[in-house]
């Protein structure tokens, strides 16, 4: 039987010379003297998305940096936190009669010989760390995170291993014999006693992943600079969540010595980018891809919607290399609403008007952006929550969406925390860094804030700009970024559910509904394959596209200018949110056009959210 050509998976660097050696013994030599493709992207292709070989490539987290070697193939999802710029490198050189490449390696090897050829490419450097707010139930399985050298092992080491694994560690989950065998990488890390120290490499791995120490992810998270070849600058933006496929560099020997170190300072204005592969974790990418909050049914079994006919399907871009495609019916979607809403009411003690705009409130995402009016967004406040029901139904409520959206975040409202903590990124221009805030969140972030322990104080400047920027993100989805001699304003979508006992002066949300509980009894459990329809579900509908048909349009106007006739109050900004409404009501149906059905229903839970202001004033 005869073998993969090149090993991709143990030895990627192995296979990319390998290509490159091809090339320049073609015609392609000079396109690869160039830095342009010469193959090796199309072998990786082929063996990530054709062969299927992406689901044995390892997710690097903390837990599975106990076993990932060096210089072998890694996925690395992340959000781009910092761009650091471009770097040039010896991206080939000859070496006697020979070109050797060291694209997509860290280092950056030379010729014996001064006199002989070079050619300088260029890649770009991003900075990238956990999504922040990033739940537990996104990461991949335990089975998806196994080292993926055990399917090299042959039978009867495998069964031997599985055996072993019963009272094993994780620690020790990867023994020396199972490396496989014709990796030259592997070998020498063998020899050289490297690659199976776990437990040191954990420990530089997180020292080197907590450099920027301001980023508000766990100390023992892994944070990666990723270098990115042959990809346009309008691909990559900031804050943008990406799953990158590249080879892992971790090598000790490349520690710069302590002598080196006043050589190091004169060249080196980035700390970062200096920093020896033994302190920060380097991934050269062969592949990305945009890890938008929509794309996580990627984890689920479905990635196809039929909306009513099947010629009408909405196809996610997601990596994916096996997947179950269902199609499914306007019925089915009514179904998965009514069992969500069911299971959001109870959260909330059975008010079940304040489930109904808690769904579209998890719905809503910036779809198009008008001037300074993000168009799309749903900011939600539910007031009469007090620090005893906040204690039940609000801990109930965060912990149900932390359960259903993929980053949630929530922020405790106080005059002491405005005052201390820094919200908007800063540039830290002694490192020539941007310093992450809390506010650095990525596309589709649930923020929930808790105003409930708010008391009067005084903000100082710092709290002052705090609530700015923070109002200012939830009226506009932008975040201003502090440069020192500027400002710059960076788009945001982040939804914004407020809790608090009265309406929020701080935060004037675009809906205020007050919280009407009816029974205390703790909300039951959910069953896991439920969890994931209601995931996808809100996911898919998310993404759904909408529009207004024309017949529809005129009785949708009619409507808006009978209604500010008989209330002169409304404004623009209250038919728009309506109009908001009318939208998200639609798409929680599964359907991608308003019908006046839907249009009715809006009107009817604008009704009773009037009523239920009116009953307030009467209790008092």
């Amino acid at each position: 039987m005869v073998g993969l050509p090149y090993d991709c998976l143990a030895n990627p660097l192995g296979a990319v010379r390998s290509t490159f050696d091809k090339a320049m013994s073609s015609d392609s030599s000079a396109a690869a003297l160039d830095g342009k493709d010469w193959g090796a992207d199309e072998v990786f292709r082929q063996f990530l998305f054709d062969d299927g070989g992406l689901s044995q490539v390892p997710l690097l987290n903390s837990s599975t940096m106990k076993w990932v070697q060096p210089n072998t193939l890694v996925r690395f999802r992340g959000m781009i936190q910092d761009m650091l710029g471009n770097e040039f490198y010896v991206g080939a050189y000859k070496d006697g009669d020979k070109w050797i490449t060291n694209k997509f390696a860290d280092g950056s090897h030379g010729p014996s010989d001064a006199s002989s050829d070079v050619r300088i490419w260029e890649r770009r450097l991003l900075y990238c760390t956990p999504v922040p707010g990033q739940n537990s139930w996104v990461e991949c399985s335990p089975d998806a995170m196994r080292n993926p050298y055990i399917s090299a092992i042959s039978p009867l080491r495998e069964k031997r291993q599985r055996e072993d694994e019963a009272t094993k560690s994780d620690a020790d989950m990867v023994e020396p014999g199972h490396a496989i065998e014709d990796s030259p990488n592997l070998k020498k890390m063998r020899e050289d006693g490297v690659a199976f120290a776990p437990f040191n490499l954990q420990k530089v791995v997180t020292e080197g992943s907590t450099f920027n120490s301001s980023t508000p992810v766990e100390r023992n998270s892994v944070s990666c600079l990723v270098k990115i070849y042959d990809t346009p600058e309008s691909d990559l933006k900031l804050n943008e969540v990406f799953e990158f496929v590249g080879v892992f560099t971790f090598d000790p020997d490349l520690t710069v010595p302590i002598d080196d170190k006043e050589v190091m300072d004169d060249f080196c204005e980035d700390e970062l980018l200096c920093l020896p592969p033994s302190k920060v974790n380097i991934i050269s990418g062969l592949s990305q891809d945009t890890w938008h909050s929509e794309n996580f049914c990627k984890f689920l079994d479905f990635i196809v919607l039929c909306t009513g006919s099947l010629d009408q399907l909405i196809l996610f871009p997601v990596l994916i290399w096996s997947i179950s495609i269902i199609s499914l019916t306007t019925p089915v979607i009514k179904e998965i609403r009514e069992a969500l809403i069911g299971h959001l009411t109870a959260v909330l003690g059975d008010d079940r008007l304040a489930a109904e705009y808690i769904l579209l409130h998890l719905l809503s995402r910036v779809h198009a952006r008008v001037a300074e009016v993000a168009v799309g967004k749903l900011s939600l406040n539910l007031t009469c929550f007090n620090k005893e029901n906040m204690s039940v139904f609000g801990n109930n409520l965060k912990h149900a969406i932390g359960s259903l959206m993929p980053f949630t975040e929530c922020l405790p409202l106080t005059v002491d925390y405005l005052n201390s903590v820094t919200l908007a990124p800063k540039k830290d221009y002694n490192t020539n860094r941007l310093v992450s805030g809390l506010l650095q969140l990525a596309e589709g972030s649930h923020l929930t804030i808790d105003e409930t322990p708010l008391q009067s104080g005084t903000l100082n400047s710092g709290g002052l700009e705090n609530a700015q920027v923070l109002r200012s993100m939830m009226e506009s989805q932008k975040v201003h970024y502090d440069f020192t001699y500027y400002k710059m304003e960076m788009p945001a979508d982040v939804q914004f559910l407020i809790l608090s006992e009265g309406k929020s002066n701080i935060l004037p949300a675009d809906l205020v509904l007050p919280f009407h509980p009816s029974s205390a009894d703790p909300a039951s459990g959910v069953d896991g394959e439920m969890l994931k329809a209601w995931r996808w579900y809100l996911a898919t509908m998310k993404s759904l596209p909408h529009s207004i048909d024309p017949p529809l349009q005129k009785a949708v106007q009619d409507d808006l200018v009978a209604a500010r006739q008989a209330d002169r109050s409304l404004s623009r900004e209250d038919f728009s949110r309506w109009l908001t409404m009318g939208r998200l009501m639609s798409v929680s149906f599964g359907a991608t056009s308003l019908s006046m059905e839907h249009w009715q229903m809006v009107k009817e839970l604008e009704r009773l959210r009037k009523n239920r202001f009116q009953g307030n004033l009467r209790s008092r």
